[in-house]
């Protein structure tokens, strides 16, 4: 399987994995100056470059990368980013600052993950009634506390 990357800003680095086991290639900003994300703030990251998935069965998902969200509170603004297979446009990460201190975006760090899935395309069908379950329509915390 391939995933197709093209640089659209000339300074863009190539998205990396950290060890042959990571599940997600870090992304990195492609800026020519550090970016300040205030407290409650939300920036829009480009990275410079554009992906072709392999087919229309799968997505590439954005997250955040761990150190960056424990550390600093540097998260996704929309919680996990979803590009869909035929986007071809540049891939830009939307970073919200949830501490109570500024943090610097600078020029070509890691700002996030993106790991490419399988996506199931059911056909949309409705009906009047659905299958029961044990759990039924308990929702949030139904299922009790262990």
């Amino acid at each position: 399987m391939e995933l197709k990357i093209k640089k659209v800003r000339e300074n863009a680095t190539l998205p990396t994995r950290g060890t042959s086991g990571s599940a997600g290639a870090d992304l990195y900003a492609c800026i020519e100056e550090k970016i300040t994300i205030n407290p409650g703030d939300i920036k829009l990251i480009p990275t410079g470059i554009a992906i072709a998935l392999p087919d229309k069965n799968s997505v590439a998902y954005l997250y955040a990368r761990s150190g960056l969200g424990v550390k600093h509170g540097i998260c996704l603004a929309n919680g996990v980013g979803v590009i869909d297979s035929d986007y071809r446009g540049e891939v830009c990460v939307g970073l919200c600052n949830v501490s109570n201190k500024p943090y610097a975006i600078e020029p070509n760090e890691r700002i996030a993950q993106m790991v490419i899935s399988p996506v199931i395309i059911p056909e949309m069908i409705e009906v009047s009634e659905l299958e029961k379950t044990e759990r039924g329509e308990g929702g949030f915390g139904s299922t009790g506390k262990k």
